[in-house]
């Protein structure tokens, strides 16, 4: 009982669940209602009702919670971060668990350093390992039983944290220096007639002193006029060199070239003397280049060998 530093006058609160044995429960209070005697308070709650019972902040000196031998509760975030909020600013908390010495993915049951950030994620500081110890075989049936988890790797660790020296949400003045600042750089000054000559306001262009120019007399009478098309072509386009369209031509050769071609085309079919000619085989004279060949439409365009034209 030394270990938990406890003395008259000061208010206990001892935390159980269902796997906390009665009659060590109960020597436990008296032992403690002994050492804070008349002006002190010790109150028993379960753990699960710690939530509902309402305590206000700053209700304890020290917390118990699991310490009561053969007990295996198990602190959650949400419990741990109660009894820090209903403990004294530099309050104590000593609480017992069973934990892992071996990791073990998505276990109930959490290994010591986890239960030391889970005490220091609470808001307690000075978070330290007090003591393990093997498991008695009453305590691993008790885990067992009212946890449902069942390992070889298991041990039971005392663990205590402070509350700080002061309560959630508290504040306090900061001490700011007082000592003058040092004045900004002092800019050069400036000609007030330098600064006219270069400013011009929306009243100035009423101003008939200030002449604006024009944007039209700018330009010369040549640059209204519009440029000859044969001027705008590439050198590759001149006329005594083979004629042929640059690649992305915009010049209009590309399309003046397309036309002579069809053109050319047109002029090299071979004229019908009878005008049967595109009727078949049946209708068409002995001589006929399109002798051989199938039927077409008149006027359709028929690609000939260089052989049918020879012959012709």
């Amino acid at each position: 009982m030394a270990d938990y530093g406890i003395s008259a006058g000061q208010f206990v609160a001892v935390v159980w669940d269902k796997s906390s044995p009665v009659e060590a429960l109960k020597d436990l209070v008296d032992k403690l209602r002994t050492l804070t005697g008349n002006e002190g308070r010790v109150s028993v709650e379960n753990i699960k009702q710690l939530l509902q019972s309402a305590h206000k902040e700053s209700s304890f000196d020290i917390i118990l919670s699991g310490v009561i031998p053969g007990s295996t509760a198990l602190h959650s975030a949400e419990i741990l971060a109660e009894m820090a909020r209903i403990l004294r600013p530099g309050g104590s908390l000593f609480l017992r668990e069973p934990v892992e010495t071996a990791v073990v993915n998505n276990s109930k049951v959490r290994t010591t350093s986890k239960l030391c950030s889970a005490l220091t994620l609470s808001g307690l500081v000075e978070v330290k390992e007090l003591q393990r110890e093997s498991l008695s075989p009453e305590e691993i049936q008790s885990v067992q039983e009212h946890l449902d988890y069942q390992s070889d790797s298991l041990l039971s660790v005392s663990i205590t944290g402070k509350k700080p020296n002061f309560e959630v949400g508290s504040s306090s003045q900061l001490k700011l220096s007082l000592a003058k600042k040092t004045s900004p750089p002092v800019k050069p000054a400036v000609d007030p007639a330098a600064a006219k000559l270069w400013t011009l306001s929306a009243n100035d262009m009423e101003d008939e002193s200030v002449d604006l120019i024009d944007s039209d007399e700018l330009l010369d009478p040549e640059d209204f006029k519009k440029p000859d098309p044969a001027s705008l072509r590439a050198p590759s386009c001149e006329e005594g060199k083979k004629r042929k369209a640059c690649k992305n031509c915009t010049c209009g050769l590309a399309e003046e070239l397309e036309k002579e071609m069809s053109r050319e085309q047109a002029s090299s079919q071979p004229k019908s003397a009878c005008g049967n000619c595109y009727l078949g085989d049946a209708f068409r004279c002995t001589s006929c280049p399109y002798l051989g060949m199938p039927a077409f439409r008149p006027g359709e365009q028929v690609l000939l060998s260089g052989a049918n034209l020879s012959d012709a």
